[in-house]
């Protein structure tokens, strides 16, 4: 059993996975599609929110490329998922539903099901971006407060005055899917406990970011609730800097041992990226109340550029991290249990 305060252990086959090959999927018939969930992708036992997220992404690309190819809406502009039972490493089922056929946007409803068990489910919108026409006025719109200014150029080199690369997350045994990523955060700190700055590129070089990524990328991020836990920000880069591997889990030790599992993810997508993808994509994390073991979190999501790319909101839970690895009760595929 995976333990927060473990050792490492050897990185599975799975670690080595493009986020392409993670999140493949196969067309069954006109609306069933299959996936197969990998071991590199977990928090603990359970394959991690983003990841799902990004496998969703995929069914719709391939809906859309596949059965609704007529509609020539290639891109995701809303999704909604609501999840409803932990889902489990293996083979996936996405039954996809038709709920509105437009000439400039089409909704489907997709549902994930695992032994019969439906998991997630959601609706997704999509539209043709690079057609989209009308009305359009800046806004004055801008992050704040501010992050630090980036050379980009000088991430890969980790020689960025102002930004800083962790080695690894914190608590990266128990939260494999964050071995999948490289990190640079605020050399200097975040501005406050509740928000976080950072940039970020997929660890297998060959990966980048493309649009039916954006899921995997607003899941996945620190967590603000282990800042208030802990009393300092253990993801910092000068905490890692002035501390030994084994030090740092001494500080933690106890004292973060938590599971935080998505209710809901909402992500509003305002960027076709290039068909090629982007290395590296800049992410702020907010959140506005943490209470009695729930809390919200906004996701903001710009590239290179500075444009505004993604924006995505969730209601997440937090509950001990037993919870994660514990047994699954048996339920009835039509049962209204709750995923917890």
């Amino acid at each position: 059993m995976l333990d927060q305060g473990g050792e490492i252990f050897e990185l599975p086959r799975s670690f080595t996975m493009t986020l392409a090959d993670a999140t493949a999927v196969q067309q069954v018939d006109s609306h069933t599609y299959s996936a197969n969930f990998q071991d590199g992708w977990t928090i603990g036992t359970v394959p991690h929110g983003g990841y799902v997220t990004a496998t969703f992404q995929q069914v719709v690309r391939k809906h859309f490329e596949t059965t609704l190819r007529k509609q020539q809406q290639p891109h995701t502009i809303t999704l909604h998922l609501d999840f409803l039972r932990r889902t489990q490493l293996g083979p996936a089922t996405f039954k996809v539903v038709d709920k509105k056929l437009g000439r400039q946007t089409s909704i489907v409803h997709v549902t994930l099901t695992q032994d019969d068990r439906e998991e997630v489910v959601g609706y997704i919108t999509n539209s043709n971006i690079e057609k989209e026409d009308g009305a359009s006025f800046p806004t004055g719109w801008n992050i704040t407060p501010p992050p630090p200014a980036v050379d980009i150029s000088k991430l890969d080199s980790d020689t960025d005055e102002l930004w800083g690369e962790r080695a690894e997350m914190p608590f990266a045994d128990f939260r494999g899917a964050t071995k999948q990523i490289r990190t640079w955060f605020p050399r200097k700190g975040q501005h406050e406990f509740s928000i976080v700055d950072m940039w970020t590129s997929l660890k297998e070089p060959r990966s980048r970011f493309t649009n039916e990524s954006l899921g995997f990328v607003a899941d996945m991020f620190p967590q603000i609730i282990e800042n208030h836990t802990l009393g300092f920000d253990c993801y910092s880069v000068e905490f890692e800097r002035q501390n030994s591997k084994e030090e740092q889990k001494r500080l933690m030790k106890g004292k973060a041992t938590m599971w935080y599992p998505t209710l809901l993810l909402n992500l509003d997508v305002k960027k076709a990226l290039p068909a090629e993808g982007v290395k590296f994509l800049f992410v702020r994390v907010q959140s506005k109340m943490i209470k009695n073991g729930r809390y919200d979190l906004e996701i903001i999501i710009k590239d290179a550029g500075g444009d505004l790319v993604a924006l995505s909101h969730h209601v997440v839970l937090a509950v001990s991290a037993e919870r994660n690895t514990a047994a699954r009760r048996k339920v009835d595929s039509g049962s209204a249990e709750a995923k917890l």
